[in-house]
């Protein structure tokens, strides 16, 4: 092995080769080496040996003893980049590798070099090494750091957009197990309680599986996280199992099999009161952050905004709908000869139920009378407007007054309301004994017509002005509505709907309604199973209307 640092005979070395290194580098753990690019050979001082793993002996001031230490890809980097270096004349340049110690281990290692130049080509190079695990894993703890906001931040953004659009508890429920919202979180289980009569009920509980039947319905006063936070109104964090074994004897039992290491329990309070509780469970152990509690604590907060005017849209639908269900008839009368079916489904916004209805009316002569309709709008005063005009149009079929005539009167009741609201009405009489059919229609959709034969086409009622519109314009006698008349087979079936049943937001009407002629022409012949095809079709494609369904199949 050469003497370290001794050049060939033909190569004068500069007297003040090799550098000698500042006492501070030393100090720093900081090595220094001197490279002769004339000679070739690389000068290391003895804390540059220890960072490379050298002992003096082994050294023999070839830069590919040392080239040979470095992993080979980081190597060829490091070659290119001193050669490019060199070539475009560059003052200095710095790079990470990798260094092999003797063990097989490899640690990371900065290098800083200057480049001098004489006679404008260089002749040396003098940089220090210095040992980059600790400040590598500095770096790593910041972007991991980093990256654990940035992941936190987006779960608040996520969150809040979706909660900001709930509107019911099931919207609610949905936030809570969307993946790229609380999943970010990383919890094995996001449950979510709702205060009930002194009672907590569990309404939501994902990954972790299906409830549990005695954790369904707990009492506030017994020993579990939800039941504490909601006496104290303090969030409340679990950090082991320990803490759950010792703390919660009842919980535990169903804790034990699951891979839950630590929990988080928070009261969702809205104007100063707690309505529910919020539980997320943590497969690891450990303490929560102050960003991670602070976090959680701001998350509960929007959720039990959320929550609490998703109760409240629900309490003020079950409330108009109640009323809107005391304005519809309580049964179907049962006629001889025909079959009639009715299908209704409210719209769930909050308050906003509509003024759909719908009745059969069994007259004389062997007559019945079909009525269906819509009262602009969707709010409690439309269902209180929707109960006057079935009873009026009740009242005066019931007095024998002609299709037309029932109608005009009905218009000129709901003008004289003075309510500002208009209707849609379809009313069909059909005669049993000889299936004569009259139709008046006010604005509304055409009846639909299912032959035995199993043909189906739209019966074309001329039509008048939606009612309450047309009081101006119609005489008593019943001029404005005209009649159209038709005859309904043995076997036949009469459809009237109003348009919940085919209308969807930035879809042609047309469109819509031969769709529901196909599905009526190749669905059952039971009128039952029909109506309920057509609904089921629809699926929750029309939760902002309400929708009604009339059918009539004369036998």
């Amino acid at each position: 092995m050469a003497d370290r640092g001794r050049p060939p005979a033909a190569v004068s070395l500069p007297d003040d080769w090799p550098a000698h290194p500042d006492l501070s580098l030393a100090l720093n753990r900081m090595g220094g080496f001197d490279w002769n690019l004339d000679s070739g050979l690389v000068h290391l001082d003895g804390p540059a040996l220890e960072i490379f793993g050298l002992r003096p002996e082994e050294f023999d001031g070839d830069p590919k003893t040392l080239l040979d230490l470095v992993p080979d890809d980081e190597a060829a980097r490091l070659k290119s980049l001193i050669a490019r270096a060199l070539k475009e004349g560059l003052p200095s340049y710095g790079a990470y590798f990798r260094i092999r110690h003797r063990d097989g281990s490899l640690h990371w290692t900065r290098t800083q070099a200057h480049i001098r130049h004489e006679a404008g080509r260089p002749r040396r190079i003098i940089g220090i090494v210095r040992s980059a695990e600790q400040e590598l894993a500095e770096a790593a703890l910041r972007s991991e750091v980093d990256e654990g906001r940035r992941r936190l931040t987006g779960v608040v953004e996520r969150t809040t957009a979706l909660l900001a659009r709930a509107s019911s508890m099931d919207d609610v429920i949905a936030v809570l197990k969307d993946d790229e919202a609380l999943g970010h979180l990383r919890a094995v289980s996001v449950m979510l309680g709702v205060i009930e009569g002194g009672r907590i009920r569990l309404v939501a509980e994902g990954r972790l599986g299906s409830y549990v039947p005695e954790l369904l319905y707990t009492r506030i006063d017994d020993q579990f996280p939800m039941s504490e936070v909601v006496r104290t109104q303090r969030p409340r964090f679990i950090t082991s199992r320990e803490e759950f074994r010792a703390g919660y004897p009842l919980l535990w039992p169903h804790l034990e099999p699951l891979s839950v290491g630590s929990g988080a329990y928070l009261p969702l309070i809205a104007q100063a009161r707690p309505i529910g509780v919020l539980g997320l469970l943590y497969p690891r152990h450990g303490a929560f952050s102050d960003e991670e509690r602070n976090l959680l604590v701001a998350l509960s907060s929007g959720i039990a905004q959320s929550l609490q005017r998703a109760m409240l849209y629900e309490q003020e639908h079950d409330l108009a709908e109640g009323l809107q269900q005391a304005m519809l008839p309580r049964r179907i009368p049962d006629i001889p000869g025909v079959r009639t079916v009715v299908r209704y489904r409210s719209a769930r916004l909050g308050r906003s139920v509509g003024g759909d209805w719908y009745d059969v009316l069994p007259l004389p002569g062997g007559r019945v009378g079909l009525t269906i309709g819509d009262v602009q709008g969707h709010d409690t005063d439309a269902a209180v407007v929707m109960g006057q005009l079935r009873m009026a149009l009740w009242a005066y079929a019931s007095e024998g007054h002609p299709p037309a005539t029932a109608m005009v009167r009905a218009s000129a009741l709901l003008h004289e309301l003075g309510t500002d609201r208009f209707a849609t009405c379809t009313y069909a009489e059909i005669d049993l004994s000889s299936g004569a059919l009259s139709v008046v229609r006010a604005g509304h959709l055409d009846p639909l017509v299912r032959r035995a034969d199993g043909s189906c086409h739209w019966i074309p009622a001329a039509g008048g002005l939606p009612l309450g519109l047309s009081a101006e314009f119609t005489r008593p006698d019943g001029i404005g509505y005209p009649v159209t008349t038709g005859v309904l087979g043995p076997g036949d079936t009469l459809l009237l709907f109003t348009d919940g049943l085919v209308e969807q937001p930035g879809t042609d009407l047309g469109e819509r309604l031969e769709v529901l002629r196909e599905r009526v022409r190749t669905g059952p012949a039971d009128p039952a199973e029909l109506a309920d095809l057509l609904f089921d079709a629809r699926g929750q494609e029309s939760g902002e209307d309400d929708m009604a369904l009339l059918l009539l199949r004369r036998d």
